[in-house]
């Protein structure tokens, strides 16, 4: 008895001083910051030393204050940054000088001032398996798996983050497969069932258990014998009408695709730029100027990791796909993550393909506002400036601009996609200006040994072609399909695009 009690003594006692180890541990770090969007907005405006910023226009355009969507008064620095001329004058002519001189600068310039720079002390991630089910997505049977990323956090143990990935692949292919990564809420396509026999257990078994705690229950059991709680639900062979999903299309081309949560990773706030994988680096203190913003926090890249694990996938083809601010992520994922293969950027606007330094439709003021400059590195602020200590700064001043953004992507086989206004693809987004700065990439393709979209190349003065015509003979490819604000359309002419510039063929 005296050793039982001498045990749990000894027990509580190394409880005890672990559990004074953590919390002393814990005491050590810094307390989370809470801010609103807004103090974080303001916290960011003091350290550039900025007083006042310009406000953005409206997207009413019955509103006094609407954006401006006249082409007369769009260009007011029409003049792009130098995409193929080094800092110190120098052209570039190679290969080698656009590897090793010019695309660093152009990298520098776009992480200091425009996206922020990736921190040197990114945590390693954990990926597991948490449930692998066999499915069905029409008549293609498939793989499907929810992949769970644990981010050290040891470094910081106050702030926790998981990503959330779901990765569904053919199973009626021989692989491995290429796989297009998405932004968006992962979920199973279809979750397999029980079979009728075991439907019938689980139902007998919950009738039990409920008449148990709801002894009134008998009685409406009984009125309906054959009723179940729980019934099978009728397996679905695709839509009844209508173009097949992006992703059934994918799956009967003999693609894989994952769907990574960005939300697991970094919310779309400024109120969380404290909390997430940004706020774990930073200990839970608010952003530097040059510090990244969430549209490079998004984590595809640990996503690929992951993949690059799996024997089914071909990590040397997987690609990044996204719309809207997902369209702006993807865009910077592909240009600043070289083992993705290809992109399908759809709808991107400002902050992805259309030109900062175009004052139509949505405007950099935009984005320095309080609503969305998450998004951005904090001194992209300065671009919106109207009173400051370093006066005031308009998109004509940031050093580069979206069309060497496109070029980043090269040779990499590149898809922009936009839609039209009249289905909901507004003029807002700037469908011009993003034609133009693909146009005005090209140069890099070629230089790389690629072809560009195969037009002029003066981006001054070539015209957007119209609405539903492909120019998709190259690496760099544009369509402007006739539906909304979507890329679903245009996967009709991404997959086949893409088994091209990949040399796929699925092998059944």
């Amino acid at each position: 008895m005296k050793i039982y009690l001498v045990s749990l003594m000894l027990l509580g006692s190394a409880s005890f001083a672990f559990s004074q180890t953590t919390q002393s541990k814990k005491s050590a770090y810094p307390l989370p910051v809470t801010f609103t969007a807004g103090q974080d907005h303001a916290n960011m405006m003091q350290q550039l030393g900025i007083k006042t910023l310009r406000p953005g226009p409206s997207g009413n355009e019955s509103a006094p204050n609407h954006a401006n969507y006249d082409e007369a008064l769009a260009n007011p620095c029409p003049q792009l940054p130098e995409l193929l001329t080094t800092k110190s004058g120098k052209k570039v002519t190679t290969p080698e000088q656009w590897w090793q001189q010019r695309r660093p600068e152009i990298v520098e310039e776009f992480e200091r001032e425009v996206y922020g720079r990736l921190p040197k002390n990114i945590p390693k991630v954990t990926w597991k398996v948490e449930i692998t089910d066999r499915e069905w997505v029409g008549f293609i049977p498939v793989i499907a798996k929810k992949v769970v990323g644990h981010v050290d956090n040891s470094d910081y143990s106050l702030i926790d983050v998981n990503i959330n990935m779901m990765v569904v692949l053919p199973a009626n292919v021989k692989g491995p497969v290429p796989v297009l990564m998405m932004f968006g809420r992962p979920s199973f396509p279809a979750p397999a069932q029980p079979s009728p026999e075991q439907m019938e257990l689980i139902n007998s078994a919950l009738k039990e258990l409920l008449i148990k705690e709801h002894p009134e229950l008998k009685a409406i059991f009984d009125q309906y014998p054959a009723y179940s709680p729980f019934t099978r639900a009728t397996p679905s062979f695709g839509p009844s009408a209508g173009e097949p999903s992006p992703t059934q299309q994918l799956l009967a081309a003999g693609w894989g695709y994952a769907t990574i949560d960005p939300g697991s990773i970094q919310a779309d706030n400024g109120a969380g730029l404290t909390r997430g994988i940004i706020g774990l680096v930073n200990k839970g203190q608010p952003r530097q100027p040059d510090d990244w913003g969430t549209l490079r926090a998004w984590g595809a890249a640990r996503g690929l990791d992951y993949l690059e694990t799996d024997p089914m996938v071909d990590a040397k083809r997987v690609g990044i796909e996204g719309v809207s601010r997902y369209g702006k992520a993807a865009l910077v994922t592909l240009a600043f993550e070289p083992r993705f293969a290809l992109g399908l950027i759809g709808s991107s606007g400002k902050g992805g393909t259309t030109l900062h330094r175009r004052v139509f439709g949505e405007a950099v003021e935009s984005l320095t506002g309080s609503g969305e400059y998450h998004w951005m590195a904090g001194n992209y602020l300065k671009y919106g400036a109207e009173e400051a200590t370093f006066g005031r700064k308009t998109g004509c001043d940031l050093s580069v601009d979206s069309h060497q953004l496109i070029a980043l992507t090269a040779p990499r086989p590149t898809f922009i996609s936009y839609g039209i206004p009249e289905k909901g693809d507004a003029r807002w987004l700037d469908q011009q200006g993003s034609y133009m700065a693909t146009v005005a990439a090209g140069p890099v393709f070629r230089l790389l040994g690629a072809k560009d979209l195969g037009v002029s190349g003066s981006y001054q003065t070539e015209k957007m072609p119209p609405y539903n015509t492909d120019l998709l003979d190259g690496n760099l490819a544009w369509r402007q399909h006739d539906g909304g604000h979507t890329d679903a359309p245009n996967f009709t002419y991404f997959i086949p695009w893409a088994n091209r510039e990949l040399g796929y063929q699925v092998q059944r």
